[in-house]
Formats: C-alpha cells, sequence, structure tokens
C-alpha cells in the first residue's frame, strides 16, 4: 500500500472517530441538562413542600397561642372585649402575615427553581450544539486534508511526469 493511501484512510478514520465521540458527547451534553432540569424540578417540589410544612406549623402554633389567650381569659373571669379580644386579633393577624411570607418565599423559590431548570436545559442544548459543530468540523476537516492530499499527490504525479519527460528527452539527444 502506497503512502497515499494509508494518509488518506487514516485521516478517514480520524474524522469518522472525530465525528462519533463528538456526537455521542452532544448526547450526553443533552442528557446531562435534561438530568439537572429533572433534579431542579424535584427539589423545587420538596421546597414547595417544605413551605407547606411550615406554613402548617406556625398556623398550629398560633392556633394553640389563641387557645391558652382564650383559656387565660376566661380563667380570670373577664369578658372577651377590649383588651383580651384585641390580643386574639394581633395573634390571628400576625399568623396570617407569617404564612404570607412563607407563601412568599415559597413562590419565589419556585420561580427561582423553574428558572435555573430552563436554565440547566438551554446550557445542556447549547453544549450539545457545540459538540454537534464540532463533529461536523471533524468531517470537513479530514475532508479538506484528503483533499490536499489528493492535490499534493497530483502535484507530484504532474512533477513525476515532467521529470520523466525530461530524462526522454536528455536521453534522445544522447542518442542522436
Amino acid at each position: 500500500m502506497d503512502p497515499a493511501t494509508i494518509a488518506a484512510a487514516a485521516s478517514a478514520g480520524q474524522a469518522i472517530l472525530g465525528f462519533k465521540g463528538n456526537r455521542a458527547l452532544a448526547r450526553q451534553a443533552r442528557q446531562l441538562g435534561e438530568y439537572q432540569e429533572t433534579v431542579i424540578k424535584n427539589e423545587a417540589e420538596v421546597l414547595a413542600r417544605r413551605r407547606t410544612s411550615q406554613e402548617i406549623a406556625v398556623r398550629q402554633q398560633a392556633d394553640r397561642l389563641k387557645g391558652v389567650q382564650r383559656v387565660a381569659t376566661a380563667k380570670s373571669g373577664v369578658q372577651m372585649a377590649g383588651s383580651p379580644l384585641q390580643a386574639l386579633a394581633d395573634t390571628y393577624f400576625s399568623t396570617e402575615r407569617d404564612a404570607q411570607r412563607i407563601q412568599y418565599a415559597g413562590s419565589l423559590e419556585q420561580t427561582m427553581a423553574a428558572s435555573q431548570a430552563a436554565m440547566a436545559r438551554i446550557e445542556g442544548k447549547s453544549r450539545a450544539a457545540a459538540f454537534n459543530m464540532q463533529a461536523i468540523s471533524s468531517l470537513l476537516s479530514a475532508a479538506g486534508g484528503y483533499a490536499s492530499s489528493q492535490q499534493q499527490n497530483q502535484i507530484l504525479g504532474q512533477q513525476q511526469a515532467a521529470f520523466e519527460l525530461q530524462q526522454q528527452n536528455y536521453q534522445r539527444r544522447l542518442n542522436e
């Protein structure tokens, strides 16, 4: 086998391996982005459950406090009006304010998690596109190398033919 054929085969092999490798990396990058998106969505769900649990705990604690306030007021024989009623109302509104803060914080966390999930998916697609471009680039590079090799072989063949013609011309002159 001549060196040009070996070089062309090596170039083709390199191109195929580069193409397949980059395509595999593209697939892995896309899958990694999708996996990260799933993980972030799952974390968001856990955060939502945690916030719901916090809200329930705040409300239960407030209910216990209201119960204690009612018992203390009833035990003292005072009617539920004025200051005891105001204390109960303050407890109720304070509980609602705390619950709304918890809900708002949960809403912010959900929004941030959704944004992170979308970003993970976009990053995965972007990396996949880059690897696909590298795969195509490796094929184009190999094709360019092959074309260059063929052109060099053609030039070498022409130079060799010209050299042989010159030799024949000298030989003929010597024989004359």
